[in-house]
Order: C-alpha cells, then sequence, then structure tokens
C-alpha cells in the first residue's frame, strides 16, 4: 500500500501524523510525506519527504490576511471565530499547495491520503486519484466543523473524509469524534540538557511559547518570569524569546534551548504554556498540571476546555502571579484529574493497531 501524508507547512500541523506515519512505513507500506516550509525540517529523517511548495513564506501569507480581514483578524488574535478565520486564514496556503500534490500524487500514485485539518488539498488529491481520505484529528476544537469550513473556504465541494481518527481523549471534548487512535509525541532528535530529564530538588515548572513565529512581542515568557520570582519553584523558560534573554531573570529563573517535552515533561511538576493543542496533548499523556494562557485561534477554546476538565487551569496573561503558578503544583485535584486522562489516553489503540483499518479502506477500492 502506497500512502500520502500531507500536512500544512508547520512543525505542529505535522508532528501529530508522524506516529501513524511511521506504523505504516514499519508495517511495510510505502509513505510520502507532502508537505512545505519548517515542517520539512522536523520531519523524521527515516520518512520520505517532498516539498509541494517551495519557497513558500507562511509570513507575507498571514500578514496579507491581516491586511485583507481587519474584522475576522481582530477576532482571531482574541481567540473568538477560530473555525471561520482558520479556514479563510488556511485556503491561500492550500492553493499553493495544490499543484505540488497533485504532481507527487501522479508520481507516487497512493492508494490513500493520510491528512491534518488543515489540509484541505489532500481532499482534493483524494477526490483526484479516487481513492479514500483519513482526517487525523489532534485538535480540541470542533475539528470535523473545521475540515468542513476549510474545505469550504478552499474549493467547495470536496469529499469529507472517508475517515477519522482523533487522537483527543473523549472526556476532553464529550464524547468520541472518530475512531480513537492514541496520541504519541514526537520531538525530533535533537541533542538537548538531558539535566531536565530528571527531576530537581524543587518542583520545576516549563514554560513553553509557540513554534510559529509571531510579528507582535510575546510577552508570555517575561510575564512568567516576573511572577515567578515570588514563589519556590524552579522555573524552566524553553526557547526563550530575544526580550527575556537581554533582561536580568530571578534568581529561580532558568533558560534553555530546545527539549523534547515527551522526555522531559515527566520529570515536571507543571508546564506553563500558549495553548497549542499539540503541546496541551503531550503534557496530558504525561500527567502534568498545566497552566494554558489563553491566547489567538484556537488557544482560548484550548485552555478552556483543558480547565473545564479539571486537568489544568486557564488564564488570560494578566491574571499570572505567584500565587498562580504555586498552585498549578500544589493542587492536588489538578493532578489528579491531569493523570485520569493520561491513563485514558494510554488505553486509546496504539497507532500499530490503526494500521489494520487503513489497508481494509485501501482494500476497498476498485481495481486494488
Amino acid at each position: 500500500m502506497r500512502v500520502l501524508v500531507v500536512a500544512a507547512p508547520l512543525t505542529g500541523h505535522l508532528l501529530p501524523l508522524v506516529p501513524i506515519a511511521r506504523a505504516l512505513r514499519d508495517a511495510g507500506h510505502e509513505v510520502v510525506v507532502g508537505t512545505a516550509g519548517e515542517a520539512l525540517g522536523v520531519c523524521p529523517p527515516d520518512l520520505t519527504t517532498a516539498d509541494v511548495a517551495p519557497r513558500l513564506r507562511m509570513m507575507p501569507l498571514f500578514l496579507r490576511f491581516l491586511a485583507r480581514h481587519p474584522r475576522l483578524s481582530r477576532e482571531a488574535m482574541a481567540g473568538r471565530d477560530e473555525i471561520r478565520t482558520g479556514a479563510l486564514l488556511w485556503a491561500p496556503v492550500n492553493h499553493r499547495m495544490a499543484g505540488g500534490l497533485r504532481d507527487l500524487a501522479d508520481r507516487f500514485r497512493p492508494d490513500l491520503v493520510l491528512h491534518e485539518p488543515l489540509a484541505g488539498a489532500a481532499s482534493g488529491v483524494a477526490r483526484y486519484r479516487s481513492i479514500p481520505s483519513v482526517l487525523v484529528d489532534a485538535l480540541l476544537v470542533d475539528t470535523p466543523a473545521l475540515f468542513a469550513a476549510v474545505l469550504a473556504a478552499y474549493q467547495p465541494g470536496l469529499p469529507a473524509p472517508t475517515e477519522i481518527l482523533s487522537s483527543v481523549p473523549p472526556s476532553l471534548v464529550g464524547g468520541a469524534r472518530g475512531r480513537p487512535m492514541r496520541f504519541i509525541g514526537f520531538a525530533p532528535d535533537r541533542p538537548f540538557d538531558e539535566t531536565y530529564a530528571r527531576p530537581g530538588e524543587r518542583p520545576r515548572v516549563l514554560v513553553s511559547r509557540s513554534t510559529v513565529d509571531d510579528p507582535f512581542r510575546d510577552r508570555l515568557m517575561s510575564t512568567v518570569a516576573d511572577a515567578a520570582g515570588g514563589t519556590d519553584l524552579d522555573v524552566v523558560l524553553v526557547r526563550p524569546d530575544r526580550w527575556v534573554t537581554r533582561r536580568q531573570l530571578p534568581p529561580n529563573v532558568a533558560t534553555t534551548g530546545w527539549l523534547p517535552f515527551p522526555q522531559v515533561l515527566p520529570a515536571a511538576a507543571g508546564i506553563v504554556h500558549h495553548g497549542g493543542a499539540g503541546t496541551l496533548l503531550t503534557a496530558l499523556a504525561a500527567g502534568v498540571p498545566q497552566l494554558v494562557l489563553r491566547g489567538s485561534g484556537d488557544r482560548r477554546v484550548n485552555a478552556d476546555v483543558l480547565a473545564a476538565r479539571g486537568a489544568g487551569l486557564a488564564a488570560d496573561l494578566s491574571d499570572l502571579s505567584p500565587a498562580l503558578l504555586e498552585r498549578l503544583v500544589s493542587d492536588a485535584a489538578l493532578t489528579a484529574a491531569a493523570r485520569e486522562v493520561a491513563a485514558e489516553m494510554a488505553a486509546m489503540p496504539h497507532p500499530t493497531e490503526v494500521v489494520p483499518v487503513l489497508e481494509q479502506l485501501a482494500a476497498r477500492v476498485p481495481g486494488r
């Protein structure tokens, strides 16, 4: 079986697809990942990649959207109307990827397309080749509604996915949204400070920001650093922004480069982050309480969904305080709920167990 895996050209869009892509490859199937931009650089070298949109630069597309849709942009920055805004924002990206994906499909002749929710161009390839498409859901927003909006904005009339594989624990979103598949946190194989893979003398709180470059100043880490000075915690700023590195930090605040969260989160007492779905699910899988700061896009939804489950705290940046950081690591109810969700996620079928389902889907195509 030949499987085309399609991801929008950003790190967080590719990573949730890696475990199932590897499972398919390990089962003896041919797998090619079609993506572009920074996603090419984080795809593991053991997976074959194809650049379907050479020289694609995301920031000019995003800035053009901000200029053309000022009202929607304000809504997006406030974390509102994330489905409509996301669909319109990603439509030009899908148009840029479509031609390269079609050319790749002609060369590779896939039997199945596997994709993430913002890669609407994958559905175009599935219809073009008359093959099934499978949506991998690793978002907390209403993914079926989001993908329907993505298709409507990109190319109305494209078919819905043949199957949905959902890595989101049902207790978080009020029920199953597709065939369950365990979330497996993935991090590229890079050197890191292995001190953070072991517990410290005091509770350690990691602080993470988005992997997406922001044209505006991000005050997350500066604000956390200010609040951390009044705590008895070891606070670690991961990949700090340039504004933080220029200032003096409290004695209990350290900085470090990139860290593989699946390896280091089990040694942490908590994590503060921007609300990206990948970071949130990785922390849940580790059973670690989270403080999620509401932000743009789907990040407000993510923060509030997590808090409603009781597995973390949601806050606006202006609410950050020493007391809130201390509560993150001392509230036993948060830890208990996080561990409940971790157990729920661990009980979901591993990607290797889902491979036969995909094989059966592809086998139904006439002529195979």
